[in-house]
């Protein structure tokens, strides 16, 4: 009853704040969210300086720059966007759309990346007029309540309501299950036990599946190019992303060449004993090591008894199969890539398909191919949300300036990774919508002809 009476009075705060809230323009709202958006620019040595020593995960300028990236990059998306009142108008079918607010966004905030989960939510939210409570990860409690806060000092400072945005201050799961059964709407980044709570919550969820990236490398592929994106996504904070490349099929012909090609840029191959006291280190009672992941590769050697030459900086096991039997086949979390070859085309995209199976399900893969008949291939026949083309899918699949994608930190995986949506959850899915219906007058409706065609006279299926 306690936790039940702390989140309800946090509820209370939101709405009185999120009811003065919904009388801003959009322009108000725009310039409010490019605050948010430029303080964490500003901020973003001093955030993931708190955040590395939290949790020492990862590295600091990989986190700077993800922090400033995505603050550029989501004002990118914001800066033309609709959310307050008429927010699209189709002439033809006679369709108004109107922009609501969501109301209160319980928004569960991950261990891996918080601050940038807390300053963007908090954008997306203020774009929808929304208040916004953050359930914490206790091990990142510290970070993600300074950020919550520098963020409200910064409402005082502009004149709009501070507890437009709200923090859980003692984190339980009691508490978190009560935000996500008294929210109108829940935001879940992290891991799979938290997206499913979410989904059960009875309250209306966006979560994300697991991520185990699969890239297939086939023999069209410019190899020196892949491996050195490839190494990209495992150092870029240590293979902390969900989007992180963790498994490589590689065509069996160019296998040997792309490994090379792999170790040039600082991959060290495991033999099947070192592979073995990896996996040991990397796996405690069948779970990640939450001691060991997302660090430097020394460091995991070291832990796993592994003489680590100098100079390499991540690490490739080899593997033929799929499942529990096979955890490398899973996420990893850690700067550890997984390498399997394959024989024709029809077989890497069956095996991407049983790897995700297994772990990652609807979440991303990546091709390394100059085929546009194989890519489209590819693409028409993995199952999967996201398909990157010869590019870092890590440091492409939130968003980037390289590609079109929307920039976020939460990202469907449909219901192939048990998910609402396959999109990259942004400002759109903080909102909600009101049709407009006028009557079309004159119009014609088709003929049956014209919409059924030749399957009207098809006697062989009417019998």
């Amino acid at each position: 009853m306690q936790e039940f009476e702390y989140i309800a009075s946090l509820i209370t705060r939101a709405k009185k704040a999120q009811k003065i809230a919904e009388k801003f323009t959009q322009e108000e709202v725009r310039r409010y969210a490019a605050a948010v958006g430029w303080l964490a620019l500003n901020r973003a040595e001093a955030w993931a300086q708190m955040h590395y020593e939290e949790t020492h995960m990862g590295d600091i300028p990989s986190k700077i720059n993800r922090i400033q990236a995505r603050a550029r990059g989501l004002m990118r998306d914001l800066k033309d966007a609709k959310t307050v009142g008429v927010i699209e108008v189709d002439e033809k079918k006679k369709l108004m759309k109107i922009g609501k607010p969501a109301g209160v966004v319980g928004a569960l905030i991950p261990t891996t990346v918080p601050e940038t989960v807390v300053f963007m939510g908090a954008m997306n939210a203020m774009m929808g007029r929304d208040a916004m409570i953050c359930s914490p990860h206790p091990r990142a409690k510290k970070t993600t309540m300074q950020v919550v806060e520098e963020i409200r000092a910064l409402y005082r400072n502009i004149g709009i309501p501070d507890d437009l945005l709200l923090c859980i201050e003692e984190p339980s799961i009691t508490k978190t299950n009560e935000l996500m059964a008294q929210s109108d709407l829940v935001v879940a980044t992290g891991g799979a036990a938290m997206v499913k709570a979410a989904y059960s919550s009875g309250t209306p969820a966006y979560g994300v599946g697991a991520g185990n990236v699969v890239v297939v490398i086939d023999e069209t592929a410019d190899l020196q190019d892949a491996a050195e994106k490839i190494k990209a996504a495992q150092l870029n904070d240590l293979a902390i992303g969900c989007s992180t490349e963790n498994a490589v099929v590689i065509q069996k012909d160019v296998y040997d060449k792309a490994i090379q090609e792999m170790e040039k840029t600082g991959a060290y191959l495991c033999n099947a004993e070192e592979k073995q006291k990896l996996q040991d280190v990397l796996w405690v009672n069948g779970h990640l090591n939450a001691d060991i992941i997302c660090r430097p590769a020394s460091e995991i050697a070291q832990e796993a008894g592994i003489d680590l030459p100098e100079g390499k900086t991540w690490i490739l096991v080899e593997e033929t199969g799929y499942g529990k039997e096979y955890p490398f086949s899973g996420e990893k979390l850690s700067v550890v890539v997984t390498a399997y070859r394959y024989d024709t085309f029809d077989d890497a995209i069956a095996l991407v398909n049983h790897i995700q199976a297994y772990s990652g399900a609807g979440h991303s893969c990546g091709i390394h191919s100059n085929d546009d008949d194989r890519i489209l291939k590819y693409a028409l026949e993995t199952y999967t949300s996201r398909v990157a083309v010869r590019m870092t899918v890590g440091m492409s699949n939130a968003g980037n300036w390289n590609n079109g994608m929307p920039f976020t930190v939460n990202l469907g995986c449909g219901t192939w990774g048990g998910n609402i949506t396959s999109e990259n959850i942004t400002y759109k899915n903080y909102i909600n919508t009101t049709w407009v219906a006028r009557e079309i007058f004159d119009y014609v409706p088709p003929t049956d002809e014209e919409l059924f065609g030749e399957v009207m006279g098809n006697s062989e299926w009417f019998q």
